[in-house]
């Protein structure tokens, strides 16, 4: 897991829609809430993908957005995306370089790590938490970052 201080590495990664997104660009509105999953249609990667969507809207009202990366393509991000009706990019790294720049693979290699980072605008990491098997410390870290650009 990156440390918290240091710089956020750029990327240029496709979206569900097949549109590229890059950090900078994910940037521009404000901080981001970057999480990286292991893969889509899994139950503890739906139930984090659907915590993001139900807290969407205070989200973006307290000046974040949200995006979130693993290594399926574009066209599974699309119907996952699609089916749990999610309003933030998914961002396909079928090669996993993302993963590996963000420290977010999995033990010897296999897999990806359940990371969540709050990145501000300079692409400095402010914050970052890793549960590999729940998402309650995800959720948590996610309502916190919420409350502290809220002011509550």
């Amino acid at each position: 897991m990156l440390q918290v201080g240091s710089m956020a590495p750029e990327f240029e990664l496709t979206d569900q829609h097949g549109e590229a997104r890059t950090l900078a660009a994910l940037l521009v509105r404000g901080p981001l809430v970057l999480y990286f999953y292991p893969a889509d249609f899994t139950p503890v990667c739906t139930a984090e993908a659907c915590m993001f969507r139900d807290v969407h809207t205070e989200i973006a009202e307290a000046g974040l957005s949200v995006a979130g990366i693993s290594p399926q393509s574009s066209a599974s991000h699309q119907k996952f995306g699609g089916r749990h009706k999610l309003p933030f990019p998914l961002l396909a790294d079928t090669d996993k370089s993302v993963v590996r720049a963000y420290e977010a693979n999995g033990p010897f290699g296999i897999g990806v790590r359940r990371l969540t980072y709050l990145i501000a605008p300079d692409r400095t990491i402010t914050d970052a938490v890793r549960s590999d098997l729940g998402i309650g410390r995800h959720r948590k870290f996610v309502r916190a970052a919420i409350e502290a650009r809220s002011g509550s």
